[in-house]
């Protein structure tokens, strides 16, 4: 199972490399684009949820770094909660 790591840029032009533990993340996000705020939220956790189950199939538990990953996808989104047009762009994907 491949892992993935994503960049992102946050609304205040911030980078972060996220971690997925599975190439599923693929079918949720396209590098180049920008997703609005609540909708990169979404797609992370379905996508990273989905690569948790992956690994609980395969190994018999879920990821925690998934887990985690997840959680500060969410903590920095929420610092842009309250922005208008808030804008998060997947810019490229590493294995």
């Amino acid at each position: 199972m491949p892992e993935v790591r994503f960049v992102v840029r946050w609304p205040d032009a911030q980078r972060e490399r996220c971690y997925s533990p599975s190439s599923t993340v693929r079918d949720f996000f396209t590098p180049g684009i920008a997703y609005p705020l609540a909708e990169f939220v979404t797609r992370s956790r379905n996508a990273l949820t989905l690569a948790s189950e992956r690994v609980r199939q395969r190994y018999g538990y879920a990821c925690s770094s998934a887990a985690e990953q997840l959680a500060q996808i969410e903590q920095t989104a929420a610092r842009f909660a309250g922005q208008q047009d808030a804008q998060v762009t997947v810019e490229a994907f590493e294995e």
